[in-house]
């Protein structure tokens, strides 16, 4: 099924821009886009020739009334609905996806909503997505901020949400939002939501487990003194991770060292500023416990650069298992991201189509991957 970017959008947008020449750029996603830019921009000059204003002269009604029957107002008569709607055929307005709405009540795209397409972890997420949508006969259009490290506020978040659902999609997935409602006629779907009871649908994974999960393998190996890289601290899973480290070096009666604990964003460079920080200390760690596999490159990056063997001299390990941990040999957490993103589209393509789910809620169990880049410690 192909990606979906309404043209009035795409245009104004520059975000949408990026996230569509990313797409065309990234060979990774088995997905065809429809048209170029090019054609894009063609199109949307053409469709200026027929204006709102020409279908609300044509069809004996307000420039209002037209609006409102585009985007499926209930207060519109079944008379003026089938009249607006025969006058957009009849002049070449019908390309929009708000008239292909307006026709049948339903836009058959799915909109999603993500930091940054270019990120590992939402690489991932996009391919269990993908699936969905080519199975089960669904469109995707994109919204991004561009940016994993932006701390993207609740309220732009909403007001995403309220755009494409109020007419361009059928219905919502937002990754890792930073709001903890929405509200919308039409069904909102959240991947790692940002509270631990979600109100609504949501698909989560068992971020406290998985790090506890991880603190308990270094700890198995002999460590004590470990190391933590946090994530993005606007994020649940971030303080969720941060805990399951605490807990595990509580329960294995391991002092919690402030020193050892340094905050981070989910990105390599961040990491390798913050481990470089770490081997500095006069006691350093010998197993660090970073937030994300991203975070754990940067870690790796930095004991290259200071000689430091991995995992000779120290033990690193990550969280996501994105395919680039496998490549590097990285000992991490799987949060089986794909089936996330495949499981979040079935949930709410369900509530698209009226049916209720016996659970609303999908909690993905994480699971401990071990290879190379830990090893117990005093081993040869």
């Amino acid at each position: 099924m192909p990606i979906l970017i309404e043209e009035s959008n795409l245009l104004m947008d520059e975000n949408i821009i990026d996230t569509r020449l990313s797409l065309c750029k990234n060979d990774t996603l088995p997905v065809t886009l429809p048209v170029t830019l090019s054609e894009l921009v063609s199109m949307e000059e053409n469709r200026r020739s027929t204006t709102i204003f020409d279908v609300a002269a044509a069809a004996g009604v307000s420039v209002s009334t037209v609006s409102r029957v585009l985007n499926n107002k209930d207060d519109v008569s079944e008379l003026t609905y089938q009249r607006v709607s025969k006058v957009i055929d009849d002049l070449g307005y019908s390309s929009s996806l708000a008239a292909r709405s307006m026709r049948s009540r339903k836009t058959n795209v799915v909109g999603l909503i993500m930091p940054d397409v270019g990120d590992p972890f939402s690489v991932e997420i996009m391919r269990g997505i993908n699936q969905a949508i080519v199975e089960l006969g669904y469109d995707l259009l994109i919204y991004t901020n561009g940016d994993i490290r932006s701390n993207t506020s609740a309220l732009r978040e909403q007001q995403y949400v309220a755009l494409l659902n109020n007419s361009v999609t059928d219905g919502v997935i937002i990754v890792a939002p930073a709001a903890r409602s929405f509200q919308s006629v039409s069904p909102v779907v959240s991947i790692d939501p940002n509270i631990d009871s979600p109100s609504g649908p949501a698909v989560i994974s068992t971020n406290y487990k998985g790090a506890r999960e991880a603190t308990e393998h270094l700890i198995a190996l002999g460590h004590r003194r470990i190391g933590f890289i946090g994530g993005r601290t606007d994020l649940l899973s971030a303080h969720r991770r941060r805990e399951g480290y605490e807990t595990a070096l509580q329960d294995a009666g391991i002092p919690v060292e402030p020193t050892l604990m340094l905050p981070g964003d989910y990105t390599s460079s961040t990491a390798s500023e913050q481990s470089h920080q770490l081997l500095s200390l006069d006691d350093p760690p010998t197993a660090i416990f970073a937030a994300n596999d991203q975070s754990a490159m940067g870690v790796l990056t930095t004991a290259e650069i200071e000689g430091v063997s991995i995992p000779d001299d120290l033990s690193v390990i990550g969280f996501d298992n994105i395919p680039e941990s496998l490549f590097h040999g990285i000992s991490t957490i799987d949060q089986f991201m794909e089936q996330m993103g495949y499981q979040a589209t079935r949930l709410l393509i369900d509530l698209i189509r009226g049916i209720e789910p016996e659970n609303p809620i999908i909690k993905i169990e994480t699971r401990l991957i071990a290879r190379k880049s830990t090893k117990a410690l005093g081993d040869p």
